[in-house]
């Protein structure tokens, strides 16, 4: 199945836990925001949302430097 990742078509098992996905992608979960379908998805909801196809996600990852 398909979801959209910042605007790109990503391939994704359906069913997959969000959390799961997540791992899978390598992201730190301290240091991203998920926008999920139109709406902020809270860190403690990530293992109740599973993926489907045609969702919708926007990943705002925090980096440091100076």
């Amino acid at each position: 199945m398909f979801i959209l990742v910042n605007g790109e078509k990503t391939e994704a098992g359906a069913g997959t836990p969000m959390g799961v996905w997540l791992k899978e992608q390598g992201i730190d979960f301290k240091a991203v925001v998920i926008e999920y379908n139109g709406r902020i998805l809270p860190e403690e909801e990530w293992g109740e949302v599973f993926l489907q196809e045609g969702d919708r996600l926007e990943l705002l990852q925090f980096v440091g430097g100076g």
